[in-house]
């Protein structure tokens, strides 16, 4: 398999890993059926994205990029989509975390 595909395995797995947790919250503490259904599909898909990834890109580098990311999407998402609060500390962890991940993608 090309270099190339286990990023986009990598992207899929971020992507899908967003969703599920964005599909968590919308499933009401798992009360709401379809999100909770949606959600366990969007993980599975994100772990075996996840999995495929591995083949080809280091363990430590993959999943930091895997929570790094979704850590940043998901604080987006909670900020604009559910209106949650944004403090300077979380705007400091997330330059931490774009700065760990920039830091582990260069060679």
């Amino acid at each position: 398999m090309n270099k190339n595909m286990h990023w986009l395995y990598l992207s899929v797995a971020i992507i899908f890993e967003v969703i599920g947790t964005t599909s968590m919250k919308w499933s009401n503490g798992l009360t709401n059926i379809w999100a909770t259904i949606f959600m366990f599909v969007c993980y599975l898909i994100s772990f075996t994205s996840l999995a495929m990834a591995l083949k080809g890109i280091d363990v430590s580098i993959a999943y930091a990029i895997w929570s790094g990311l979704g850590i940043v999407c998901i604080t987006f998402i909670g900020l604009f989509l559910f209106h949650e609060m944004i403090s300077v500390k979380k705007i400091v962890g997330i330059a931490f975390v774009i700065i760990g991940v920039v830091l582990l993608k260069i060679n």
